[in-house]
C-alpha cells in the first residue's frame, strides 16, 4: 500500500469516530493550526502529514496507530484519567459524562449495552439526594479525600450541582437505545453503603436513613415501569412510544464487570469501571468484537424481562424489593 493510501485511510477512520454534524475538516485545521485547504490536502494524501501532526491526532481522537494500519499487535491501548483527591473536580467529571451522552444522541445510528453488576449510575440521578449520597460516599470512603474526613453526609454540599446536571445527564441517558443486564446483586452494593454509614455514625439524622431507602426503592419501582413499557422515561412522566428503546436481562448467576458498549454511526467503543469512579476506554476493533460476543453470550444465558416475560419480572423485582425492605427495617431498627 502506497504511503498516500496509508494516509487516506488514516483519516478515514479518524473521520468515522466523529458524529456526522461535526465539520472533520475544521475540526483537523483547528487541531494542527492549519488553513482549510491545507487540511483538505492531507485528507485527500496530496500533502504527507508530519510524525508530530499524527501524534496530534491520535492523542485527541484517542487512535492506536497499529489499529489503523492493521499492524499485527497483542496491545490494547486503553485512554482515561484516574480519579485522585488531588485532580478530581465533581462538576466537570458530571460534565464529561453528560457530553458522552449528548455525543452518543447526536449520532443517527446508536445504542448501548450496560451490563451491570452494580445498579447503572445514571438511575442514582434520578434523585439529587441518592446520587449525593453515592457520591459523597465514594469521596469519603473509596477515595479518602481529606475533607471528607470527619464530615457527615448531611454536611456535604454535592446536592446543587445535582439538581442541574444530573436531570440532563438522565435526560439524556433515556433517548439512548439501550440494553442492561442485571442480577439481583445490582442493587446490593447502595445497600450495604447505607448500612455502613448508618453503623458507622456518618449519616447523622434516621429520616435521612429512611429518605435514601424511600429513594432507592423509587429507583427500583421506575427501572419496572420501564421493563414493563420496553422503553426509558422521565420520572413522572409517560412512555413516548419508541419502541425498542430499553431491553432488560435478568442473570441469574453472574456478571463479571460493570462493562458498556456504545456505538454511535461508525464508532464503538467499550468502556470498563475500575476503582468505582474511574473508566477506561477503547476503540480497538478486536476487543470491540471480542467484548460484544461475550455480552451476547451472557444475554443468552439471560431472560429477558422487558416488554415480555411478566411472572419473571414481577419475581426478579419482588427480590429486590423485598432485599430494599429487609434492609430498611433492620437498619432503622438498629438506628432506634
Amino acid at each position: 500500500m502506497e504511503s498516500n493510501d496509508l494516509q487516506q485511510l488514516f483519516f478515514k477512520h479518524i473521520k468515522s469516530l466523529l458524529p456526522a454534524n461535526r465539520s472533520f475538516v475544521d475540526e483537523v485545521a483547528d487541531l494542527l493550526h492549519i488553513s482549510n485547504d491545507s487540511a483538505y490536502r492531507r485528507i485527500r494524501g496530496e500533502k504527507a502529514i508530519t510524525l508530530e501532526e499524527i501524534q496530534k491526532l491520535c492523542n485527541h481522537y484517542h487512535v492506536s496507530i497499529d489499529q489503523v494500519m492493521n499492524i499485527s499487535s497483542d496491545s490494547i491501548v486503553f485512554h482515561g484519567n484516574n480519579v485522585e483527591p488531588g485532580n478530581f473536580d465533581f462538576e466537570k467529571y458530571l460534565q464529561e459524562m453528560l457530553h458522552i451522552l449528548k455525543a452518543l444522541n447526536a449520532a443517527n445510528k446508536k445504542m448501548m449495552i450496560y451490563e451491570a453488576k452494580d445498579m447503572p449510575v445514571f438511575y442514582n440521578f434520578l434523585f439529587p439526594e441518592l446520587a449525593s449520597f453515592k457520591f459523597f460516599f465514594w469521596m469519603k470512603s473509596v477515595l479518602s479525600y481529606p475533607d471528607h474526613a470527619k464530615m457527615k453526609f448531611e454536611d456535604n454540599e454535592l446536592e446543587p450541582i445535582l439538581q442541574k446536571t444530573g436531570a440532563d445527564i438522565f435526560k439524556n441517558y433515556c433517548q439512548v437505545p439501550s440494553t442492561e443486564i442485571w442480577v439481583v446483586e445490582s442493587i446490593s452494593t447502595t445497600i450495604r453503603q447505607i448500612e455502613y454509614y448508618t453503623e458507622s455514625g456518618v449519616i447523622r439524622k434516621k429520616d435521612t436513613i429512611a429518605l435514601l431507602y424511600e429513594q432507592l426503592e423509587k429507583v427500583v419501582e421506575h427501572i419496572k415501569e420501564q421493563a414493563e413499557h420496553g422503553e426509558k422515561f422521565q420520572l413522572g412522566s409517560k412512555p413516548a412510544g419508541k419502541p425498542d428503546n430499553y431491553k432488560l436481562y435478568y442473570n441469574e448467576v453472574f456478571l463479571g464487570h460493570n462493562s458498556i458498549i456504545l456505538e454511535a454511526d461508525s464508532m464503538q467503543t467499550v468502556v470498563i469501571n475500575h476503582g468505582v469512579l474511574n473508566y477506561m476506554r477503547t476503540s480497538d476493533k478486536k476487543f470491540y468484537d471480542y467484548t460484544l460476543k461475550q455480552l451476547e453470550n451472557t444475554m443468552k444465558k439471560s431472560l429477558l424481562i422487558s416488554s415480555v416475560s411478566e411472572k419473571e419480572r414481577n419475581r426478579f423485582f419482588n427480590v429486590l424489593f423485598d432485599k430494599i425492605s429487609q434492609s430498611k427495617k433492620a437498619t432503622l431498627e438498629q438506628r432506634g
